[in-house]
């Protein structure tokens, strides 16, 4: 793999929502994992309100790696969370069809498969990262996981039902759970998303 002249493409897929809410991401080899994180948030249309960690399978020793941002509360008995700004991608995901676990909001319990489904050479003109393909729109934040969305779509779909209105005040927006289009999607600066969470100074 060359880290300067690939592109991965990830297909990110939400866990436990039917019907199903997938993205489909091309970003640089070169990218870390803080940066892929910001490309699946920004793509997914999560807000980056919450904490996440990838949980992926290092090729070198076998085991599973949790990378994200360490938390020493979380991470009491286990300190050993690496900073996502610090571990290159490529190692990791070196052959189509390698996986990873996403988890964002330790509370809501969010979690994604993200599948590496192609290595190919940067096509010229093109701005990356990008988003290629997908489906259906992200949940709201906050709602309380999948069976809370579940339940958020049930209450949405019937005009009748007693919570309508307040969970269309609650969202606060016109919400169509089908909806999607990859031209919408506009990704951030990973490195201006760093500086804004940690305020310049490393972690």
């Amino acid at each position: 793999m060359d880290t300067k002249r690939d592109i991965l493409q990830f297909e990110v897929t939400l866990a436990d929502v039917a019907p199903r809410v997938w993205r489909r991401i091309e970003v640089p080899a070169s990218y870390n994992f803080w940066d892929l994180h910001v490309a699946v948030q920004d793509a997914m249309g999560w807000l980056d309100y919450h904490l996440h960690l990838f949980r992926v399978l290092n090729p070198e020793s076998a085991t599973v790696d949790e990378i994200g941002i360490p938390d020493p509360d979380r991470f009491v008995d286990d300190p050993a969370c690496l900073s996502g700004w610090r571990v290159k991608i490529a190692p990791y995901f070196h052959a189509p069809g390698t996986r990873a676990e996403y988890a964002y909001d330790f509370g809501d319990g969010w979690e994604h498969e993200v599948r590496l489904v192609s290595i190919a050479a940067r096509e010229s003109r093109t701005k990356y990262p990008r988003c290629v393909a997908g489906e259906r729109a992200c949940p709201p934040e906050d709602c309380g996981g999948p069976g809370g969305y579940a339940q958020l779509l049930k209450v949405l779909k019937n005009p009748r039902h007693k919570e309508h209105r307040d969970m269309l005040e609650w969202i606060g927006r016109p919400f169509d759970a089908s909806a999607f289009d990859p031209h919408d999607v506009h990704f951030d600066n990973p490195k201006k998303r760093w500086r804004i969470a940690f305020g310049g100074g490393e972690g």
